[in-house]
């Protein structure tokens, strides 16, 4: 199978609505907290963690950047590893103060480059800020993806390397068997359909083959 095959059966198969699918408050300065947050946790405690920040008025650039350091790793407590997390977010924000001013300007003139290049931020996360925070069409390859591709027998050696793989889609096919229209929507919809999918049909940290011959038919 290639990667638009893969797009296209996971969406045959999908039943929720696109909107159930969406990253919460996309296009927003949570979606750059939350991507820290979520590093090695479930989103439900990322969700605790995002909820205690937006009831004490602190989800936002300029909040975060003037708390103090400890009180932010109390309020994220629920995210887990909170101290590193705190670090590495206090970390993030001042740099887009000094760098970016604002989050619009952030949006608008952040690099792959210049994210990659900062302590804690690996590729992942990064194209997960880049496309749900700034807008930018970029394919993000998390190990829920990773599970799909092993159990379909395809290794790859690098991120880099999975991440052009998954990208490589038919576009004008996508577009005449689905109602979107632009490269962005198609990238966010195919991460959260391999997420659900996994959440689904995943055992652990693997997928069963026999899962993957019933739903991909290989």
């Amino acid at each position: 199978m290639n990667s638009t095959e893969i797009f296209l059966s996971l969406l045959k198969q999908n039943k929720r609505s696109f909107q159930e699918l969406q990253w919460p408050n996309s296009d927003t300065f949570e979606v750059v907290v939350g991507a820290i947050l979520v590093q090695n946790t479930t989103w439900k405690n990322t969700q605790k963690a995002l909820l205690n920040l937006n009831n004490a008025n602190l989800l936002s650039l300029n909040a975060i950047a003037n708390l103090d350091i400890a009180l932010l790793a109390d309020l994220i407590k629920p995210s887990g590893f909170y101290n590193t997390k705190a670090k590495r977010l206090y970390g993030l924000v001042k740099s887009i103060k000094k760098d970016f001013d604002d989050f619009e300007n952030f949006k608008q003139n952040v690099t792959r480059e210049w994210l990659l290049g900062i302590k804690g931020i690996g590729p992942e996360t990064c194209d997960a800020i880049l496309c749900y925070a700034c807008g930018r069409a970029e394919m993000v390859v998390d190990t829920y993806a990773l599970r799909i591709l092993n159990a379909l027998d395809y290794e790859f050696e690098s991120y880099d390397e999975a991440k052009e793989w998954l990208g490589s889609l038919d576009f004008d096919k996508i577009y005449k068997s689905t109602e979107l229209f632009d490269e962005l929507s198609v990238f966010r919809l195919y991460h959260s359909l391999i997420m659900e999918f996994c959440k689904d049909y995943s055992k652990g940290k693997k997928l069963d083959h026999d899962v993957i011959k019933l739903h991909f038919g290989c």
